[in-house]
């Protein structure tokens, strides 16, 4: 959230005498009514609620719901409520699809609530129109994050999946907005939408089950076998996942239970992974994030901006499966880090390890982060200076014939093993538009001789093809399901 200067500071401090001021004679004239009517107080209500997102003050309601306000009213006051300024900033208040935005403006009313800080008002939509891609994908990385897969129930076949997931669109919509969906657990009561994503994909498995093994990808062809991977096939694959991201962790929660809840008798948990990154704004100045080994993580991704970014992450008009076209792969893998040893290592043998600069991101060549790495460059002893193993320079695009993929992952921490050492790396999450192109060629790549690879143990995986947004009035994956 950006600093207020002194001039708004000032003018928040006077708005807020004011209205101490107001509230102040209003408490006044009525007590002096209860007084001449000779009646008692019936109770107070506290003047403040829980802190919002972002540490705000949120204001309790001025009035409660009629009690037989019970339903969908009585949910939508007990949450909107308490976002009514959201709605009154408008595109103020809102910044659809992206990762910050500006606070809500707070209503005149002295019983009005507060807006939420813009760490909670943000909202991404679920869809919109024209939207080709399902949110998730290109949105910018949040704090919390949890990936799920299910399988279908014995049993069920291509309608009970296609009810499945129009139930979940509808739940997901609903929550991306900010708003409670049927049976509300609660959790997120006082909570904007804090820039929640759900993102629904497919996987192998599933076009067997539901009688649908015509309409499945090549492009979802199982990954081969690579000598570094130790894979849990209990915590591997599945029929169908689901990538919940936010910026608080009890909205993320939310989501996770909400369509959880709505699985039930339709799809079985197989796995669940819980991830974090950085808070947005905890840093001095933005910039990529970091893993849990210290480094600059994702230096390289391909940039929306770039004229070939669609080309490369997302399926083409041409793709055989007409489903797909405007959808993604996602390649999903559970890599734990040998942090114990991996810190043993002194900061010198670690950046030659990476090809990187540990406190900037800047290659071993030289320049900033976005330098780009000198992969020629040789030093007086005349070995390159990023060495050929290095982590940086073999999966590189220079190195794999401009293969490149869109990584966007979350950290993850279980607690400890038996012997001590951190249960703790990366949920590894890449998106492409082939990834026998694209995290096949490159991984294959590492597998032969990355120096990082000593450090890093694969024990979870998945591909999964997600299918694109839904049309307004649509669910996810209707024109597979319904095609």
């Amino acid at each position: 959230m950006s600093k207020q200067t002194p001039r708004k500071q000032t003018a928040a401090k006077h708005t807020t005498a004011k209205q101490a001021t107001a509230k102040q004679a209003t408490a006044k004239q009525a007590t002096a009514k209860q007084a001449t009517a000779g009646g008692k107080n019936p109770g107070t209500r506290p003047g403040t609620g829980s802190a919002g997102a972002g540490g705000g003050r949120i204001p309790a309601p001025a009035a409660a719901p009629a009690p037989e306000a019970d339903g969908a009213a009585a949910k939508e006051f007990s949450r909107r409520r308490l976002l009514g300024t959201v709605g009154a900033a408008g595109a103020a208040g809102l910044v659809v699809g992206g990762a910050g935005g500006a606070a809500g403006v707070s209503a005149a009313q002295d019983d009005a609530p507060e807006a939420l800080s813009t760490l909670g008002s943000t909202r991404v939509p679920f869809r919109t129109a024209g939207a080709k891609h399902q949110a998730g994908i290109t949105t910018p990385l949040q704090s919390k994050g949890h990936l799920v897969a299910f399988d279908l129930a014995p049993g069920s076949d291509r309608k009970a999946a296609a009810a499945l997931l129009r139930r979940w669109s509808r739940t997901a919509e609903e929550l991306m907005a900010g708003r409670a969906p049927d049976a509300d657990t609660g959790v997120a009561l006082d909570a904007g939408p804090s820039s929640l994503t759900v993102t629904f994909g497919f996987g192998h498995s599933f076009f067997g089950r539901t009688g649908l093994t015509k309409r499945r990808p090549l492009e979802l062809d199982p990954l081969p076998d690579f000598s570094a991977d130790a894979l849990d096939p209990k915590s591997s694959n599945g029929d169908l996942w689901i990538q919940i991201g936010a910026d608080d962790a009890l909205v993320a929660f939310h989501a996770l239970r909400a369509l959880q809840k709505d699985a039930a008798g339709r799809a079985r948990l197989r796995w669940q992974m819980n991830g974090f990154n950085r808070t947005p704004g905890a840093t001095a100045h933005p910039m990529t994030t970091r893993n849990l080994m210290g480094q600059i993580d994702g230096t390289n991704n391909p940039e929306p901006s770039d004229q070939d970014f669609d080309e490369r992450i997302f399926v083409g008009r041409d793709a055989e499966q007409a489903w797909m076209r405007g959808g993604s792969y996602a390649v999903v893998r559970r890599i734990r880090m040998l942090l114990d040893d991996w810190e043993k290592r002194s900061r010198h043998d670690q950046e030659r390890v990476i090809g990187r600069r540990k406190d900037n991101g800047a290659p071993l060549t030289g320049g900033s982060e976005t330098t780009p790495m000198r992969l020629d460059a040789n030093g007086p002893d005349g070995l390159p200076v990023i060495p050929a193993n290095a982590h940086a320079r073999i999966a590189a695009p220079e190195s794999n014939q401009g293969a490149a993929m869109l990584r966007r992952p979350f950290s993850y921490h279980d607690g400890f093993r038996e012997d001590g050492a951190p249960d703790a790396g990366l949920l590894f999450i890449c998106w492409q538009a082939d990834p026998l192109r694209a995290f096949t060629q490159v991984q294959r790549k590492l597998d032969r001789g990355d120096a990082l690879s000593p450090f890093l143990r694969h024990e979870a995986s998945g591909l999964f093809a997600v299918p694109p947004a839904a049309e307004p009035g649509d669910y996810v994956g209707q024109p597979l399901l319904e095609g």
